[in-house]
């Protein structure tokens, strides 16, 4: 607890022995006898002990012209008590009523905390390296480009590059995730991470402005400030309920006794009155809402999503339709190589295709060429040899083709149809059927039948084989699109740019319902946009992607899912919801969390109201007491809070929201 929430729990204390003594000498008879004052006086001590602040709220609301709100409810309730002489009452609503808020602060203050969380990784210094000299300054004052050093136990302040050093950094504050990350020389690092046991040199590519951290800490300030249509019905029906209610309760107060004559009946309407005051205050709603928005946003942060307002939690409650991007959110977005295949009548080993290739491709800095000459460096290391002497001569990258290069005397040539046709090689039957009808990537052939890129290789004017590259599907796809499934997403669909071949088979591999491939970026915003229409209301659509060509489709959607941690600024910047470590499971776990907030807080409004309606009625029939009232008031908060905090609570496996 806070210094403030300790401070309030001792007055409540106090109020609660002084209640109790209270008690006990009406009981006893203490004040029989017309020492009616001296009740007054004993009910007094404690009623201002808890009910001062209330009181002091109050006038300073109507001061501001803010009459009608809970505390001027308490006020004018506790008061009518005191007005007929239900001394202990009137205790006893302040006193319960301060206990509600106070439950109501500190579970807050719990629903903030994984919100909260995230803004402690902002780092206070960076200790920057500057003609030959440590200093230490504010992370603003680095610019991009400057050298700043890590030491073990510290945030690293701004993104950079590793230039010495190896540790293993934790990345939970980001990502949610305990799982370290080891880091050397040459990796990339971003801002927030906690440094392990080694000392890291950093090279600074971004100032602190652009930093993550900074982009992170921006959107978390500004997380709570959109609101639902549930938060704003519920803001909206308070600043009509309110007066209304103190309106009602004050013609219960009068006009039956008027109507119905005698001295008797006053007291009995009046107590009737403050009855339903009590009974009417609008905490319940008015707090529980709010508090399980919190709730879910922090349970979301928790796993490391960041839901940049409770107005896209209640959206993404109601998705139906999830839109995937392909290159960097289905798949890692890099080549490989998948097969090396010699022709037939080609008598050297895959090695020696992969070699010339990779020797003809040596100059090229195109990722087919990259992709290669990893592989090829990473076969000299698995089978033990080392790389020999060779000489590249007549380099030459022909655009829309391929590469043609002499190595070692003997022409090599890798590429697509196109630069085979050039060169008069003729490609057997088979590869004819595919490369011809459209075009591939400008570098190499277009897809073969298992969604991979081909690039054929010649050798001395004849064929000599083929090799074929594909992206890879991210790590744990095809048990995300297995999750929105089970989470009650009725269809997935991916939208790509690549050739219909390539993406039937990534989609085959994922387990999505749908593909639309050959999309440029106008493309995907208008298939967005009939997807959207489609839908026809019957549920939101959210599409997930990571690259500035994914900006105006994620702006578009219903709701945009960006990729944290390789998305780029402008798709952060576009989304509303961030995947702190891109992990795409992490979708369906959010949707969970949304819908299981929504529920807690539909539950909350109808409990809350029909309790109030029904004790209302009662109130004004003479059916209820005092302490039917605090029910209504206090007990319908407390259990509504408890509901709220449902939404908090980690389940066995360690995450909180699930369903």
């Amino acid at each position: 607890m806070t210094k403030k929430q300790k401070k309030w729990l001792r007055r409540i204390e106090a109020g609660a022995v002084g209640f109790i003594a209270l008690e006990v000498l009406v009981h006893t008879g203490a004040f029989d006898g017309g020492r009616w004052w001296l009740g007054l006086l004993a009910a007094l001590v404690p009623y201002l002990i808890v009910g001062w602040d209330v009181i002091r709220k109050s006038i300073r609301n109507i001061s501001h012209g803010e009459v009608f709100d809970e505390n001027f409810l308490m006020m004018v309730a506790t008061f009518g008590a005191f007005g007929i002489g239900e001394y202990p009452e009137a205790v006893a609503v302040m006193l319960l009523y301060q206990i509600g808020e106070l439950f109501q602060n500190y579970a807050t203050g719990k629903s903030r905390d994984s919100i909260s969380r995230l803004m402690s990784i902002a780092p206070e210094t960076a200790l920057v390296e500057r003609d030959g000299e440590t200093e230490e300054v504010d992370p603003d004052e680095v610019e991009a480009g400057e050298t700043i050093i890590v030491r073990p136990g510290e945030k690293i302040p701004l993104d950079g590059e590793v230039l010495e050093g190896d540790s293993l950094l934790d990345t939970s504050a980001l990502t949610g995730e305990p799982v370290p990350r080891f880091v050397h020389a040459g990796d990339a690092v971003i801002s927030g991470c906690v440094n392990g046991k080694g000392t890291l040199k950093i090279r600074t590519t971004k100032c602190y402005e652009d930093s993550t951290v900074a982009k992170i800490l921006e959107l978390v300030e500004n997380a709570t400030d959109q609101k639902t249509r549930v938060e704003n019905f519920v803001t909206r029906f308070a600043r009509v309920y309110t007066p209304i209610v103190t309106i009602s309760a004050l013609i219960i107060a009068i006009l039956p006794p008027l109507i119905l004559g005698g001295g008797p009946e006053w007291i009995a309407w009046i107590r009737r009155a403050c009855i339903f005051l009590v009974v009417s205050c609008p905490c319940a709603l008015v707090i529980s809402v709010p508090l399980g928005f919190f709730g879910g946003i922090g349970a979301a942060s928790r796993i490391g999503v960041l839901v940049k307002g409770s107005n896209y939690l209640e959206m993404l409650a109601g998705v139906k339709t999830v839109v995937f991007d392909k290159t960097g959110t289905l798949t890692k977005g890099e080549f490989r190589v998948v097969s090396v295949e010699p022709a037939k009548d080609y008598i050297d080993a895959k090695q020696t295709l992969l070699e010339m290739a990779a020797y003809a491709e040596s100059y090229s800095t195109h990722p087919v060429a990259e992709s290669i000459r990893a592989a090829y460096e990473a076969s000299l290391v698995k089978g033990g040899a080392k790389k020999q002497s060779v000489r590249v001569e007549k380099a030459e990258e022909i655009a829309g083709h391929g590469v043609a290069a002499v190595v070692n005397g003997r022409q090599i040539l890798a590429g697509n149809a196109k630069l085979m046709h050039r060169f008069g090689i003729e490609l057997p039957e088979d590869e004819s059927e595919l490369s011809d009808n459209e075009p591939g990537l400008p570098h190499c052939a277009r897809t073969d039948s298992q969604g991979g890129t081909v690039v054929y290789v010649a050798c001395d004017g004849s064929f000599s084989g083929k090799i074929v590259i594909a992206d890879t599907l991210k790590e744990g796809v095809p048990e995300a699109v297995r999750s929105l499934k089970a989470a009650g997403v009725r269809q997935t669909v991916m939208l790509t740019g690549d050739h219909e071949s390539a993406a039937q088979s990534i989609a085959r591999e994922a387990g999505v319902d749908k593909v639309y491939a050959g999309l440029l970026p106008a493309g995907k915003v208008e298939m967005i946009e009939k997807i959207i229409a489609e839908e026809g209301g019957k549920g939101a659509v959210a599409f997930a992607g990571d690259g500035i060509n994914d900006a105006p489709v994620l702006m578009r959607s219903d709701v945009g899912i960006a990729m944290g941690l390789i998305g780029s600024d402008a798709a952060i910047e576009a989304a509303d919801v961030v995947l702190m470590d891109d992990d795409v499971r992490k979708i369906a776990r959010t949707i969970g969390i949304a819908r299981k907030t929504m529920r807690i807080i539909r539950t909350n409004i109808i409990f809350a109201i029909a309790v109030k309606v029904a004790i209302l009625i009662m109130s004004v029939l003479g059916f209820a007491n005092m302490w039917m009232a605090i029910f209504g008031d206090v007990g319908v908060l407390i259990l509504c809070i408890l509901n709220a905090m449902r939404i908090i609570v980690k389940d066995k496996s360690g995450t909180s929201g699930t369903v």
